[in-house]
């Protein structure tokens, strides 16, 4: 059985024109003292994807990662990285532009972006951050689940 991605590449058609870090900051804002602390930090990590049009079959496909680290209520470490990429896609409808954007593109993008976010964390003096591997596909299909959701409430007023 074909999965997903497998699918998405027998009918679209995708390549990949560029890869690049359009904005990195790392902040430590409690550096030295945050080197020496004992306690398990908390981290939390945020992640965005944004699709812009270039041209008519090329787009610019970022994924926005913000990674905190804290103890004690106050920040130790803050990562924000901007992984983009430049894409030529040719789809054969508009649902397939759209699930090859927010999941196969995404999912090229991710590695690489992984690795920034732990060399980063490593040379701020902290242990490397290995991010978790994200399922983009089920983020995907939670986003539709949650934008069909107001229509069937809304749906469901109507008939009522």
């Amino acid at each position: 059985m074909e999965n997903n991605s497998e699918q998405l590449q027998k009918k679209s058609s995708v390549v990949v024109n560029a890869q690049y870090i359009k904005d990195l900051s790392f902040e430590n804002p409690k550096s030295p003292m945050s080197l020496m602390l004992e306690e398990q930090p908390h981290m939390n990590v945020s992640l965005d994807i944004l699709v812009t049009p270039l041209e008519p079959l090329i787009f610019e496909v970022v994924l926005s990662i913000e990674v905190r680290s804290s103890a004690k209520g106050e920040d130790l470490f803050i990562i924000d990285l901007h992984y983009g990429g430049v894409f030529t896609l040719e789809a054969e409808n508009d649902a397939e532009k759209e699930l090859t954007l927010l999941v196969y593109c995404p999912s090229i993008l991710f590695p690489y972006a992984r690795r920034i976010i732990s060399d980063i964390s490593r040379d701020g003096g902290f242990p490397p951050l290995m991010i978790s591997p994200i399922d983009f596909m089920g983020l995907y299909s939670q986003k539709k689940a949650n934008e069909a959701a107001p229509n069937k409430e809304e749906e469901s007023k109507v008939i009522n």
